[in-house]
């Protein structure tokens, strides 16, 4: 399939996705994201591991409450900050109780000064995924620059956090396009590293 169909085919899976997405109810929602949290996380956490979680947009899963159990857990938190298009997000360390800047689209991150880190941990947003560690996301590739930034420093697991309604049979893919290690829904976890 050339790149052009490709980028055809992800935008009629997007916007198929963030409909299905949009129509969870409120409620639902909550749910979800405090199943996640509640459920065994499938990684060991050591204390001062870095996990990076995102500030849910619209109607994406919340990762806060998975957050909050990773750092009581001993992780040390991060959030993206955009660097501008075509660049990979920088991961700047947070704390909850921090106070955060107002980035792109109004997305809140932490401010300038807060210290930039490399995950071994990401919590990655999604708006369609599938059982081959498949993701789409809006379309500017920010997070598969920043998964393959991060995973040629270092040994870097990616975590999808989503709604098990957002499951499809196969995400359409291009080279540049980061897979998954794992996705986390609020009826099962995911175990993508041996496929």
């Amino acid at each position: 399939m050339s790149n052009t169909a490709t980028s055809d085919l992800k935008s009629i899976v997007r916007k198929d996705a963030l409909m299905r997405r949009d129509a969870i109810p409120a409620a639902e929602r909550v749910r979800a994201a405090e199943a996640i949290a509640a459920r065994a996380f499938p990684l060991a956490i050591r204390h001062g591991m870095i996990v990076s979680g995102f500030m849910p947009l619209k109607t994406e899963i919340n990762p806060l409450p998975l957050m909050r159990t990773l750092a009581g857990a001993g992780a040390q938190l991060a959030l993206p900050c955009i660097a501008g298009r075509g660049n990979p997000l920088i991961m700047r360390a947070f704390a909850f109780g921090d106070e955060l800047a107002s980035g792109q689209w109004g997305i809140r991150e932490p401010k300038p000064d807060a210290p930039e880190v490399a995950p071994d941990i990401m919590l990655v947003p999604l708006l369609a995924f599938d059982r081959n560690g498949h993701r789409i996301g809006y379309g500017a590739g920010y997070y598969d620059m920043t998964i393959a930034k991060f995973r040629s420093m270092k040994p870097v697991t990616a975590a999808g956090i989503a709604f098990a309604a957002q499951e499809i049979e196969e995400v359409p893919v291009t080279p540049r396009d980061a897979r998954l290690d794992l996705v986390l829904t609020e009826r099962e976890m995911i175990d993508l590293r041996g496929s």
